[in-house]
């Protein structure tokens, strides 16, 4: 079985589909999907992309190029790993509050960061 092959049945049936369901969804014949699992023939770029597409990983990664499922590019992965609910709750709050709340907390928000400035001035 190749790597393709492998990956494809694995992530097929992660997602609890037989080979039948997943012939469905992606418009090929049960024969196709066990052909493609068990390396007896490959599937075309643009199916290669619909799987990745469906399963949420990388075309990199169903083809055996890397390890690593995901389909974030370098630019993507860091803005996942900078992601911050807490942050997200602070935004959606502040778009709902009334403009003299919101002007107010641009005032304090000028205020501390004036002090950070201070301070890294002080400890440098």
């Amino acid at each position: 079985m190749s790597v393709l092959g492998y990956r494809l049945k694995k992530l097929r049936e992660k997602h609890n589909l037989t080979q039948e369901r997943a012939g469905e969804i992606f418009g090929l014949t049960k024969y196709q999907i066990h052909r493609y699992e068990s390396g007896a023939s490959n599937p075309d770029p643009e199916t290669i992309r619909e799987f990745a597409d469906y399963y949420g990983v990388s075309t990199d990664y169903l083809l055996g190029r890397t390890v690593n499922p995901d389909t974030a590019t370098g630019e993507e992965h860091a803005q996942k790993e900078e992601h911050d609910p807490e942050l997200d709750v602070l935004i959606k709050e502040l778009k709902n509050a009334p403009k003299e709340q919101r002007q107010q907390l641009l005032k304090i928000w000028e205020i501390i960061k004036g002090k950070g400035k201070g301070n890294q001035t002080n400890e440098e």
